[in-house]
Order: structure tokens, then C-alpha cells, then sequence
């Protein structure tokens, strides 16, 4: 089963501090929707916690994987890759949104990324693959960089080569 992922990257690839991200753009929040739409989302338990509310996400089949044996409304809990594969193969189109322990373990399985690059290097505990260093992933879109509140980004695709 192939899987998508999104993600806001720093310059320095990091994506987060202490179990959220330092920096966060409208920008980047109205396109995470737009990308994610009706599709399952594959999140781990300490980054769901960071939502509005520490509630799944609205509109979209939630999987949340956790070694915790507990029940989340509006949610399917998993616990294992296995299980978190078969529920998300059931879905169609699902995609990785984190957080950093989530991404490296699905990150094989992952063929296609969507990627915020945020032209600013916060402090950050957690980071993303830099996918520009990697022979096996090219970007295949990368649109023009544009500005809010004085920070530079711009949105790009990334596609594991074949």
C-alpha cells in the first residue's frame, strides 16, 4: 500500500518542538486542508493531542496509532504498522501527517509528499527526512515563494523515484 504525507518543514527540516510546531501559517493550515480534504489521515496519539480540542480531525477518517490501549471518539485507534496499513489500504487515499515517530515509521511505505517550506529555522527537537539530500526522492512541483507576517514559504511536491 502506497501512502501519501504532508508536512511544514523549516529551512533546517525541522518540524516541531516539544510536541508542536514553533512557527505556524494560515497559508500552510488552508492548504493542509485543501490537500487533505475528505481522505483518512494517519496521525500519531501526541500529535492528535496538539489539534484544536485534542479532537480528530473534522471531515476526514482519523487513524491514530498509539501503544496505548485506549478509545478515541471519532477516531480508529491502531497499534501496530500492520494494523495502521490495513486500516488506512481500506480507506483509499491516506495520508501521513506526523508527528516525527509516525513519519520515520510509514515513511517506507510513503511514495509522495507534500511539503511547506517555511524560510525560518526555529529551534526544533523533531525533523523530517531533508528530502533534498536524498538520491531517492525528486521534487516534482514547487511552487513560487510567497510571504505572511514577513516569513517566506512555498508549497512542493516530492515523489519517491521509481
Amino acid at each position: 500500500m502506497a501512502l501519501e504525507a504532508i508536512v511544514a518543514v523549516y529551512a533546517d527540516w525541522g518540524i516541531g518542538w516539544h510536541g508542536t510546531q514553533p512557527v505556524v501559517l494560515k497559508a500552510d493550515r488552508r492548504h493542509f486542508r485543501e490537500i487533505t480534504g475528505a481522505d483518512a489521515v494517519l496521525v500519531g496519539r501526541r500529535t492528535l493531542e496538539d489539534f484544536p480540542g485534542a479532537k480528530p480531525l473534522p471531515g476526514r477518517h482519523n487513524i491514530v496509532v498509539t501503544h496505548q490501549d485506549i478509545a478515541i471518539e471519532g477516531a480508529r485507534v491502531v497499534h501496530t504498522t500492520e494494523e495502521a496499513l490495513a486500516a488506512a489500504a481500506e480507506q483509499g487515499r491516506c495520508l501521513v501527517i506526523g508527528g516525527a515517530t509516525v513519519y520515520d515509521q510509514f515513511f517506507p511505505y510513503v511514495e509522495r509528499v507534500y511539503v511547506t517550506k517555511i524560510d525560518i529555522t526555529p529551534h526544533s527537537d523533531r525533523y523530517f527526512k531533508n528530502l533534498d539530500a536524498s538520491p531517492d526522492w525528486v521534487c516534482t512541483e514547487k511552487g513560487p515563494w510567497q510571504e505572511e507576517a514577513g516569513v517566506a514559504y512555498c508549497f512542493c511536491v516530492y515523489e519517491r523515484k521509481k
